[in-house]
């Protein structure tokens, strides 16, 4: 039985160093699993040794914010897990490509992963391309894993659901912070993917926007967050204190994740509205702003 408990948060560095990954690969412990998001043709190619693929932590895209939709993805999730012999227990390391390349997929994975239960959640900062500037090793081979049953607990007050959000939007207390690319926030676009991806396009009413990739040096060589007294700046721009009650969007929860990840380390609490504009758009009897911005 799936059974659900309040997040309590594990002393586990979020964001470590391709150092500290080759150290923890140096003690050789079975208690930590690398997974890699990338495509299955990126990981093919080259990857971290011993690292797995799972690509689904970004493909999947949840139904609904409700009940059913969360259980859909719980069971979604604890099977693929327990396929490639995860318990939940392990010291878990996520990496992507490029931290700005992903529309924040290994941010995505962490999330899901720590939503799940997974207490121990790192994610490699700057990605593979900071790994492989390091000039660290890589492989082709693909390790093999025994299965497992992975134990669910999945900690709710992580998700934003659409009651809530459809609640706060005439809230002003709760700050709607949109995160996705200026094309989408402007109401040009309904998705990173096609510009008709999606029925509507606009925004949640109320939200303030403030773009992902301003929380990271995206035009560094290895794009990386930056420091949190930077975030903190950026962040007061639209309003945003250590004091806030913020709930992010973006597309799919991706970027959206990513920025939450960002604001945590500059000590801003945020809850991610997993479902996003994908969700939100597709249900006509809920509102937006669909004004085309300049």
């Amino acid at each position: 039985m799936v059974r659900e408990q309040k997040y309590e948060s594990v002393n586990t560095k979020l964001l470590i160093s391709p150092q500290e990954l080759t150290s923890l690969l140096a003690e050789n412990s079975s208690r930590a699993v690398i997974i890699d998001t990338r495509s299955q043709e990126d990981y093919a190619i080259s990857h971290i040794p011993e690292s797995i693929n799972i690509k689904d932590f970004f493909t999947y895209l949840l139904d609904n914010s409700y009940p059913a939709g969360f259980k859909k993805l719980q069971e979604y999730f604890a099977e693929i897990m327990s396929r490639v012999g995860i318990s939940g227990a392990e010291q878990l390391i996520v990496y992507e490509d490029a931290l700005n390349k992903g529309y924040g997929q290994s941010c995505r994975a962490a999330f899901l992963l720590k939503y799940l239960g997974c207490a121990q959640v790192s994610i490699l900062q700057g990605g593979y391309r900071a790994w492989l500037r390091e000039r660290l090793t890589t492989t082709d081979e693909v390790p093999l894993r025994e299965s497992s049953i992975f134990r669910l607990h999945p900690h709710a007050d992580m998700m934003v659901t659409t009651i809530e959000m459809l609640q706060a939007i005439d809230n002003p207390a709760i700050i709607k912070l949109d995160v996705r690319d200026r094309h989408e926030w402007l109401g040009l676009s309904s998705s990173p993917y096609h510009p008709d991806f999606c029925p509507r396009k606009g925004r949640i009413p109320n939200a303030v926007w403030l773009e992902w990739h301003r929380l990271m040096n995206s035009e560094s060589e290895i794009p990386t967050f930056r420091s949190p007294d930077e975030i903190r700046e950026i962040c007061q721009s639209v309003g945003i204190t250590s004091e806030s009650e913020v709930y992010i969007y973006c597309f799919k929860g991706s970027r959206a994740a990513n920025s939450l990840i960002a604001l945590e380390q500059a000590g801003i609490s945020a809850r991610n509205y997993f479902g996003s504009w994908n969700e939100w758009s597709r249900d006509f009897s809920l509102p937006i702003d669909s004004r085309v911005m300049q």
